[in-house]
């Protein structure tokens, strides 16, 4: 029995969802707009302003699709009426960020500064020259850019410079240990 398959959904008045025949859920709310197709063996039914999503049958399959399924569309209403956040934050002598136009310029220690462009969904915003905001409505989407802006200099664990999550915790290595201070 899937425990997060069988919540409820509950849809805000601002936001309008459609289910298609082919199960294309689209969803419309004010920060903008969402589709997404699901397997055609998940039930998906709305009523009274609530989301169900139900299984046919208790094979392997289905038992995997359910909650899966529950949980996307519950991130994609949650998307356009709140929208996701992944706040980065550089560290390190002469690092920094800035927005050129919409276009993130990060300097982080290599020869030539790393432009990252956003895709469609997604915006950056820079406080302090230090922090990284990525914003958007696509969960994974936002997930994904923040990684890429990460991997442009992952933080390193003996001094710690580099970009990392701003919830992230970094093990800090010890540095050589020298001979003949006894």
């Amino acid at each position: 029995m899937s425990r997060v398959g069988n919540q409820p959904v509950e849809i805000p008045d601002k936001v309008k969802v459609d289910v298609s025949e082919a199960n294309v859920v689209t969803v419309a709310g004010p920060l903008g707009e969402m589709s997404l197709g699901f397997h055609p063996d998940m039930q998906i039914a709305i009523a009274d302003d609530v989301l169900q999503v139900s299984r046919p049958t208790n094979q392997r399959l289905h038992r995997a699709l359910h909650g899966v399924t529950r949980s996307l569309i519950a991130n994609m209403v949650q998307g356009v009426t709140e929208g996701y956040e992944k706040r980065l934050l550089i560290n390190g002598i002469g690092y920094r960020a800035e927005l050129s136009g919409k276009t993130l310029v990060l300097r982080v220690g290599h020869s030539h500064p790393v432009e990252i462009e956003p895709p469609e969904d997604v915006a950056f915003e820079v406080e302090a020259n230090t922090t990284v905001i990525v914003r958007g409505i696509d969960k994974q989407l936002v997930g994904q850019v923040a990684a890429e802006v990460r991997a442009a200099r992952p933080v390193e664990p003996y001094r710690g410079g580099g970009i990392r999550y701003i919830d992230e915790r970094v093990r800090r290595k010890a540095g050589k240990a020298r001979i003949g201070e006894m």
